[in-house]
């Protein structure tokens, strides 16, 4: 049986899907889902790639996490996320029923998990998550500051 692993352990796995966004010029952001101390999900941005606007990180490991447990509900499951979710990731936490979220850095222009709102502990939805955030933030933040410091140095 493996040890207990902290969440920055598990942030670091969400930190390397970032990368495989970042290597194809998508913006880096990572997710994983854990379930009993495995990692049964990945997923990082394909939003420019698929032409999809729903291709984020934590879409993707909702999707892969679903058909690994063939169930809809990911009651006993944590997801980790290298950026605070948008409203869209938040809704399908709540749907998922996902436990906990955890996350890198906050996001100021879109976050809904503690920044513009909080729509996984509103007590009017019929499911709430438990929220960590700031894990690892500075390494979360970093890379996403240097992506977009290079996209605009481009762009001149």
């Amino acid at each position: 049986m493996n040890e207990e692993h902290t969440h920055e352990y598990w942030m670091k796995a969400a930190l390397a899907e970032a990368k495989k966004a970042e290597e194809i010029g998508e913006v880096p952001i990572g997710a994983i889902i854990v379930k009993e101390n495995e990692i049964i999900a990945r997923g990082h941005n394909l939003r420019e790639c698929s032409h999809d606007p729903t291709a984020h990180a934590e879409m993707i490991a909702i999707k892969q996490a679903s058909r690994h447990l063939q169930a809809w509900r990911l009651t006993d499951c944590t997801l980790y996320v290298t950026l605070e979710p948008c409203p869209m990731c938040a809704g399908a936490i709540i749907q998922s029923r996902i436990k906990t979220l955890v996350f890198g850095t906050t996001d100021p222009k879109g976050g809904c998990c503690g920044t513009l709102m909080n729509l996984l502990r509103d007590e009017r939805f019929n499911h709430q998550t438990t929220v960590i955030q700031n894990v690892l933030q500075p390494d979360c933040s970093d890379m996403l500051t240097s992506f977009f410091r290079e996209l605009r140095s481009k762009k001149t």
